[in-house]
Parts: C-alpha cells; sequence; structure tokens
C-alpha cells in the first residue's frame, strides 16, 4: 500500500509532459528526406554568393536572396533590422612573393579591414619582430623603417596527435552531461576589449614607425589560411596579410640567415554606402497572440577565406529548410514560429546582442563609453537586468552553429526545469543518433547572451566532423566538408522541436533571472600575471 500511494503522490506531483505529435514528424520527415532544399539552400550560400562578411557586397547579396526566399515559401513579415555596425569591405585580389634570396609565391589573404598597399604593391625587406604586447614596442622602436613587419612569433609545428575527421560516440556525448556552476556574472568583456585594443596599438605603432606594411602567421598549419580581423569601427593605417604556417616559418628561417626580400600586393576595397548591418526575420504566424513566439537562429555572416560552409552556412540552411518544410506542410501553430539569420555574429555577436537591446532586455543605463562601442554591453555586469515586453513572449529559440555535422541533442545550458521536456520532444529522433539532452553549456554564439539573461534559449549538440580542426574559420570552408544526409537530420529536428515549441500548453521554463553574485570565493588570490 505504501508502495503505490508513493507511486500515486508522485504521479500527482509531477505534472504530465506531453507526448510529441508524432503525425507531426512523420510529415516533417516525410518532407525534409524526399522534397527537402537544405543541401540545395546550402550549395547556393557557398558555391554561389561565397563568403559573407558583414556590410561586404556578398553578405547584401546573400540578405537579399534569403528574403526572397522566404517570402515565396509563404512565410510572413519577411524584414530586416539594422544595427550600427560599421564599414564595409572586401577582397579583389591580393598576393605575396619572395623575391629574395629566391623567387617564390607564397600563400596569402588580406586580414580583414586592413586598407590596401598602393596599385602596384610594394616590395621591401623583412625584419621579423614579434610582438604580442605594448612593453614589447620599446625592443622594435628605430628598426622599423621602410620594413615589412612579421609581427608573430614563428612557433614550431605541432603533432598532430586526434583525428582531423570525428563523429562523437556515446562516451564523448555523455561527457558533455556535466554540471557547471551558473555564471550569473558572465564574462565583463575585458579579454575581449583589450584583444582589439592591442590590434589598434600595433597598427598605430608600425605607422609611427615607417613600416609599410606587416605579415603575420596563420594560427593552423597544413596550408590553412583565416584572415580573420576586428577593426570594422575603425581604418587601419598598413595593409595587412596572413602567411600560411609553412611559408611564415620558413621566411623566418631565411631571416635569421640574411635578407629576404618580400613584395605584397593587396588590393581590398571598403564600402561606406551603409554603416548598417541587417538580420533577417521571417515568420509562420500563430493563432494565439498571448501565447507569444518560439525562434530558430543562425548567423548568415561568415569570414572571407573561404565559403563560409560549415560557418555557418550549414547552420543557415537548417533553419531556412525548417521554415520551408512548416510552410509547405502549411501548419497553424499556436505560437508564431520566426526565423532569424544573425548578422556580425563573427565580430562579436552584433546581431543578436541587437535583437536583445531591440526586443528582450533594455540596455544598461550608464554603459562603459569605450566598451559600449563592443557588441557585449549586456555582459558588463550592469544589474538589474530590465525585461522588455517581448521577453516573456519568448517561449523557446534554438540555434545551430557547430558546423554541418549531424544533430546529437541539445545543450540544456543548465536549465534544469527544461530538460524533460527537451528529452521527449528529442525521443522520437533515437534512430537518427539525436536524443541526448547534456546539462552543459556552450557558447561563442548566439544563443549565448539570450541564456545568460535566462532566458530559454539552447544550442544543439554536433558531430564535430572537420570542424574544429580544418574547416571553422578556414580557407578550406567550402561545400565538399558538408554532409548532406547530416544537413537534412537536422532539419528535421530543428523543424520538429519549434512545432512542438509552438504548441506546447506552456512555454520551455526560463532560468531564474541573473542578479548580482556576491563573491563565491572570497579566500582565492588571484595571480597578477593573468590579468597582464
Amino acid at each position: 500500500m505504501r508502495s503505490l500511494l508513493a507511486l500515486f503522490l508522485a504521479s500527482v506531483a509531477v505534472p504530465a509532459i506531453a507526448a510529441p505529435d508524432l503525425a507531426m514528424v512523420a510529415q516533417i520527415t516525410d518532407e525534409a528526406m524526399n522534397r527537402g532544399e537544405a543541401v540545395e539552400t546550402a550549395a547556393y550560400l557557398s558555391d554561389r554568393i561565397g563568403p559573407r562578411l558583414t556590410n561586404s557586397p556578398s553578405m547584401r547579396t546573400a540578405t537579399s536572396w534569403t528574403q526572397d526566399k522566404f517570402k515565396a515559401w509563404g512565410l510572413t513579415n519577411v524584414r530586416t533590422e539594422s544595427f550600427d555596425f560599421g564599414r564595409g569591405w572586401s577582397i579583389e585580389s591580393a598576393s605575396v612573393t619572395m623575391v629574395a634570396p629566391r623567387r617564390m609565391e607564397l600563400r596569402t589573404l588580406p586580414v580583414a579591414w586592413t586598407p590596401a598597399t598602393p596599385a602596384g604593391g610594394i616590395t621591401a625587406p623583412v625584419i621579423v619582430a614579434p610582438m604580442r604586447k605594448p612593453r614589447d614596442f620599446a625592443e622594435w622602436a628605430g628598426k622599423l623603417k621602410g620594413k615589412i613587419v612579421a609581427v608573430s612569433f614563428p612557433r614550431s609545428p605541432a603533432d598532430a596527435t586526434k583525428p582531423a575527421f570525428a563523429r562523437l560516440d556515446d562516451k564523448a556525448i555523455g561527457e558533455l552531461d556535466e554540471f557547471q556552476q551558473p555564471v550569473t556574472a558572465p564574462d565583463d568583456g575585458d579579454g575581449w576589449f583589450k584583444y582589439l585594443q592591442w590590434g589598434k596599438e600595433l597598427d598605430a605603432f608600425l605607422a609611427k614607425e615607417g613600416a609599410v606594411g606587416w605579415v603575420r602567421m596563420s594560427y593552423r598549419d597544413n596550408g590553412l589560411l583565416h584572415g580573420e580581423g576586428y577593426q570594422h569601427r575603425d581604418t587601419p593605417k598598413l595593409p595587412g596579410l596572413e602567411l600560411t604556417a609553412e611559408d611564415y616559418r620558413r621566411i623566418a628561417r631565411l631571416a635569421s640567415q640574411g635578407e629576404v626580400i618580400l613584395a605584397i600586393n593587396s588590393q581590398v576595397k571598403f564600402d561606406d554606402s551603409d554603416a548598417n548591418g541587417y538580420n533577417v526575420l521571417a515568420d509562420i504566424p500563430g493563432s494565439d497572440a498571448k501565447a507569444g513566439y518560439v525562434m530558430a537562429g543562425a548567423h548568415l555572416d561568415s569570414w572571407v577565406a573561404a565559403d563560409g560552409a560549415t560557418d555557418n552556412g550549414a547552420g543557415s540552411a537548417v533553419v531556412m529548410e525548417a521554415a520551408r518544410i512548416l510552410a509547405a506542410l502549411k501548419v497553424k501553430p499556436k505560437r508564431t514560429i520566426r526565423f532569424a539569420l544573425w548578422s556580425g555574429e563573427e565580430q562579436g555577436l552584433w546581431g543578436s546582442s541587437n535583437y536583445i537591446e531591440r526586443h528582450l532586455v533594455s540596455r544598461p543605463a550608464n554603459p562603459d563609453p569605450v566598451k559600449a562601442r563592443l557588441s557585449y554591453d549586456f555582459r558588463m555586469n550592469q544589474y538589474p537586468i530590465e525585461k522588455k515586453t517581448d521577453y516573456n513572449l519568448m517561449a523557446a529559440y534554438f540555434n545551430m552553429d557547430n558546423g554541418g555535422g549531424k544533430l546529437r541533442g541539445i545543450h540544456a545550458e543548465g536549465n534544469f526545469a527544461a530538460v524533460p521536456t527537451l528529452r521527449e520532444w528529442l525521443s522520437p529522433f533515437a534512430s537518427m543518433g539525436a536524443s541526448t539532452v547534456v546539462a552543459s553549456p556552450t557558447g561563442g554564439t548566439d544563443h549565448e547572451l539570450m541564456a545568460a539573461m535566462g532566458l530559454p534559449a539552447f544550442q544543439f549538440i554536433q558531430d564535430p566532423l572537420e570542424y574544429g580542426t580544418t574547416t571553422h574559420h578556414s580557407s578550406v570552408d567550402t561545400f565538399d566538408h558538408l554532409r548532406p544526409a547530416d544537413l537534412r537530420q537536422a532539419s528535421v529536428i530543428m523543424a520538429s522541436l519549434l512545432w512542438e515549441a509552438a504548441n506546447a500548453d506552456k512555454p520551455l521554463p526560463a532560468k531564474p533571472l541573473p542578479t548580482k553574485p556576491k563573491m563565491t570565493d572570497p579566500f582565492r588570490y588571484e595571480d597578477p600575471d593573468k590579468k597582464d
């Protein structure tokens, strides 16, 4: 009798979770697998439009094309929302030639938002002058005039101890299911701020010393280039180019033995026609305006080293395909289903930060006047956090931005209350390899600040494939590194979770609204070298 009573009380105490809508899951799966367009969408974004640096001509093409697709599929309220970003920039051509001690073409890429060389390029001797902090300037003062400065330390090649391509097994996924202490005061952005300031300080020093340009070393081996640069709010004075690690080491070795002369030619263009970046938004309207909305998002922008296929053409294609599938099925959800293609993610979550500021959470009343120019306004430990109207209307947000690999589950972001529901919604996809909900959070993409504000915002677990080892931000981020079957599987799961969230009796539970924390360990002493 006691056992029966305990079972009865447990059933009363724990509300039942509605089973997934399996009939709709079947329709979604059929549409995605037999009439799907995710692969074609990813190919168009990567092969035809190509790299989509925020405010570049190709990003504007992508912004226009994605809106046209949403409209053609029958979505409503297709629109853009603008935010102040900075200058546009694009590459026309670039070359670096070693002229002496022998002639050789080097593999190169201009660093984003650095200026062009004169039309005929620059030919000058190289000086290897590694600099990491302003305190290094004194060593090189008076030695750089008329030189091309090699600013990176020529680190040694790293042994490849892990496979370049990988899929997650149960053990690897299980290791993600580990509680991490919630951080109610996220990183205040100091490290990011110092990194941006360092780029400005280095450029100013090199220009003052009379250098004519600079080159840096790629952070990966095997001929990969990246070209990231973060000066879209300011214009550097000197042209800067990245060399492959192998080519950079070669010129460093040769320079230690005698003179090395490089000819650099970087023909890039700035675009000041519009300083705004644009997010693309589109809706499938819900029947109950008071029920709020659910949302799927991915960033449409990319870096310029390649075509931005895995970062993040794949996520954008999956979000768009989820929209196409649900529109094709003529669904009538209770809540509005909103689709977002963010811009400016690669420079620090600018687009999604703007959405937060515009719709969800008020900006700090008195932000740091310098750091307010960063997109990390909401990470400045400003309390209390003030909700806007849409805060309580956002019932769920699902993000995809970890390459093109198969979805394997979802990060609960420390949201304990949402775990049972997320598990139930994923349960039909065990045979597709995606049924796991893990406790750990994941960062570095557009759901992060929403989750930090307490909202029910989640990022999927994905098979890494070659994302972290090879394609992320690199010169081989092309369609060849996508897997069509993985894109179709991800589209099924994205569309299904949106449908479940849009029709659930209640929104997914939110986490507690962050408040100013106490110092958690008053007896911990900080290493002063860490702050340097």
